[in-house]
């Protein structure tokens, strides 16, 4: 569902840890030409998300990045995983959270 918004080209979901333990849903999102990874972006993705997912479905996180790819192209989803565990208690520059922008945008 994100890949039909405009800005995405490419995107893969992996889990990320929370504040309590658990994992949130995270988007890892590659942009598509004449976008910038920055809060309008994100915000209009997250509100993408959120009007045309189910709650259990939709993601709390994303992230501009370079997703990683094999040789014949697939998304390598492990390696996302583990950037994960690596950054657990981090928070990279380019991550924007549904929490910190719905302040600031409709609610659906």
């Amino acid at each position: 569902m994100l890949i039909e918004h405009p800005a995405v080209a490419e995107a893969a979901v992996a889990p990320a840890p929370d504040s309590v333990g658990l994992a949130v849903p995270k988007a890892y999102i590659a942009l598509a030409p004449g976008y910038g990874p920055d809060d309008a972006t994100a915000r209009s993705i997250l509100v993408h998300a959120r009007d045309r997912l189910a709650p259990y479905l939709r993601v709390g996180r994303i992230e501009f990045f370079e997703l990683p790819e094999t040789v014949s192209g697939k998304i390598r989803r492990v390696e996302l995983r583990q950037r994960e565990i690596e950054m657990e208690g981090q928070r990279p520059g380019r991550e924007y959270r549904d929490d910190d922008l719905r302040g600031s945008t409709p609610a659906s």
